[in-house]
């Protein structure tokens, strides 16, 4: 088999795995959907085009021929999110295991010894979240895209908890930034702001992996909130007129006819008579 045709079944298997249609895809890239279906088909996208495209699924070219049946995880069950949420410290677990924190650095770091520890991942392995074969060997089942489900429980969590104490700043410590924006965009504006969104996240990702392979203290934990839609600030929505005002046209149009109704001169009546009249 061609490397064209290994590549072209791996973006398919990918696709069907994450849920993603090839107009989602289209949209992301922002191409349209005849053009992803005819490279798909053809298997002749450029470099540059199959490098977007595994940037939206989340994986490298060399990870594109793996067999769909690895393919790694994009989100937990509901039953794996209930259970981290019961458990604060299988959460933390699984959180430092997803950004590539080693058995070490967590027991360096946090208040686990190594038997506590090892009883957390012994549990996360039985949930199947990770594969963990003692003593110390960690493998992560998530995918480089991976993300918690949404308005699920560790969703719900950190809405609740996480994202008040996130906020709760001055946003002015070095490496800090913030801003809110809001304006009025048409749908085409939408799905670019989107787009550009998700490709954020991603490269917050790669350097997440790239920062990886340097010592733990070399690095900050850091967070970031990426949210956008459609909306309007409640106490703004309530100012908002029931029904729109008439315009000066439509005013100055009531005043020349007056109460009577009457049309001005020069200006042709052309309105039909009601079926059956003469």
């Amino acid at each position: 088999m061609k490397g064209s045709s290994i590549l072209v079944q791996g973006v398919k298997a990918r696709l069907r795995a994450q849920g993603i249609t090839y107009r989602e895809l289209a949209q992301q890239l922002g191409v349209s959907e005849p053009t992803i279906k005819r490279d798909l088909a053809r298997g002749n996208f450029t470099l540059s085009r199959l490098d977007a495209i595994c940037e939206v699924l989340g994986v490298s070219v060399t990870e594109l021929p793996t067999a769909p049946g690895t393919i790694a995880l994009t989100e937990l069950t509901e039953q794996q999110e209930f259970t981290l949420v019961e458990h604060p410290r299988l959460l933390l677990a699984t959180y430092l295991i997803i950004n590539d924190w080693t058995f070490d650095d967590i027991v360096a770091t946090y208040q686990f010894d190594e038997n506590s520890l090892i009883d957390a991942l012994l549990k996360l392995d039985r949930i199947k979240v990770i594969e963990y074969r003692p003593p110390r060997r960690i493998r992560k089942l998530t995918a480089r895209n991976f993300s918690w489900r949404r308005d699920g429980a560790v969703q719900a969590y950190f809405i609740r908890r996480v994202i008040p104490e996130f906020f709760d700043s001055r946003f002015d410590a070095l490496g800090d930034e913030m801003r809110f924006v809001g304006g009025r965009l048409s749908s085409a504006s939408m799905l670019r702001i989107q787009a550009s969104l998700r490709r954020v996240a991603a490269e917050f990702e790669q350097f997440a992996q790239q920062d990886a392979r340097l010592p733990i203290g070399d690095r900050s934990s850091c967070s970031a909130v990426l949210a956008f839609r459609s909306w309007e600030y409640s106490e703004f929505a309530r100012l908002r007129r029931t029904e729109p005002s008439p315009g000066p046209e439509h005013q100055g149009t009531s005043r020349r006819q007056g109460s009577e109704g009457r049309i001005p001169p020069g200006v042709r009546n052309h309105t039909r008579p009601a079926r059956g009249t003469r």
